[in-house]
């Protein structure tokens, strides 16, 4: 019978990943408790050794890669896996009384945070790096795709679900004469995003979807909808198409994930994103069939990896305007959430969707300068 450690050996090498190896993405295990830890506790003791120091990896994101690419991660699922499975299937973990615990718990750690990691327009959410060069620029050519695929007009209202800091608001509001009205659930986003988009015709509220009683020309939720959860998926379409103008378009950017799933990784539930649920393609199908039509989808996946690993750049290099406020153990666990992430990504375990939808389809199909028109402009 294989030991603990012979055992994480084992599958370590299916993935092309050696014990205390020497290439940048092998590990060196520093306290011998980490088998025991992995076996007993799955991602979660994964996740918590390497915070506590107990493994060391120089290259985090491509060991990642490897072992997501190859799946040894899934013999890891525990008991604590099968726990927080069957409270998804019993419990709605994204009910409204429970809205406001994801801005306490991840936006509200810390402008300084994101103002150090993100780029200058602080959007924290997948940028589009077609003819980009830098994070700067291809945050801001995500904006202006989403802008393009709406075809918005001077005058018109549109909505922000999960506005963040309000920079696709103060985007919107500035080069297409827009007024927008942003939602979010952290008091510190609202707070900050009402001071960046001060002059503008742009309002930012802490609001719960669910309040939402107004109606707009267009809509956009640009990385909100991995917060609802798929007990809430028809609701929320339910709520855009009422809130939609006849001639509107709502534009969906989120994560994907290539299987229907009912809850995420138990590290990342603990640690990162409390309640969160990466939706499937027939989960969102499921939930505006019948209520909005398909008018384009995209998927830029790759450009996530990229993004992340900008993030965590950004991050390292602006540790010591942080570290007076953050402890190393916390530094440990960013750089493990976003080095993961990066290879989630890099692995196409997870995909970036752009949906277009529309309340009864656009009378000539989708039509605006959308983004194969952007991309032949740019080149």
């Amino acid at each position: 019978m294989l030991n603990s450690r012979q055992y994480i050996e084992r599958l370590l090498k299916q993935a092309g990943i050696r014990l205390n190896g020497n290439r940048g993405w092998d590990i060196r295990v520093t306290d011998q408790r980490f088998y025991n830890r992995v076996i007993r506790s799955g991602s979660v003791g994964l996740g918590e050794a390497y915070m506590d120091g107990w493994w060391e990896c120089p290259e985090l994101d491509v060991f990642f890669f490897k072992i997501i690419k190859t799946g040894v991660n899934a013999p890891l699922y525990t008991p604590a896996s099968l726990l927080l499975f069957l409270k998804s299937v019993l419990v709605n973990q994204q009910k409204k009384n429970r809205a406001y615990e994801i801005g306490r718990r991840h936006y509200d750690i810390g402008n300084d945070l994101y103002r150090v990691m993100l780029d200058k327009r602080m959007v924290y959410t997948c940028a589009y790096w077609q003819n980009a060069e830098n994070l700067d620029q291809a945050q801001e050519a995500k904006l202006d795709l989403v802008c393009r695929k709406l075809d918005l007009q001077p005058g018109q209202k549109v909505l922000d679900i999960g506005c963040g800091w309000g920079s696709f608001a103060k985007y919107a509001a500035e080069k297409y004469d827009v007024n927008v009205t942003g939602i979010t659930v952290s008091k510190k986003q609202m707070k900050l995003g009402a001071e960046l988009c001060r002059g503008l015709p742009v309002e930012i509220r802490l609001q719960d979807y669910r309040d939402l009683d107004e109606t707009f020309d267009h809509i956009v939720s640009l990385g909100m909808i991995e917060h609802v959860g798929r007990k809430n998926y028809r609701r929320y379409m339910q709520l855009v198409r009422s809130c939609l103008s006849g001639g509107g378009g709502f534009l969906l950017h989120t994560i994907g994930s290539g299987t229907s799933v009912r809850s995420t990784d138990p590290w990342i539930h603990k640690y990162i994103f409390p309640n969160s649920m990466i939706p499937s393609l027939s989960q969102l199908g499921d939930a505006f069939e019948g209520q909005m039509v398909m008018e384009d989808w995209q998927n830029f996946g790759v450009d996530y990896d990229k993004t992340l690993m900008a993030w965590f750049r950004n991050f390292h290099n602006g540790w010591d305007q942080l570290k007076k406020r953050y402890s190393t153990k916390f530094y440990r666990m960013w750089k493990f959430y976003l080095l993961m992430s990066a290879g989630s990504f890099r692995a196409r375990s997870n995909q970036l969707w752009q949906i277009v939808l529309s309340k009864d389809g656009f009378r000539e199909g989708f039509k605006p300068s959308s983004y194969r028109d952007y991309e032949v402009a740019a080149e």
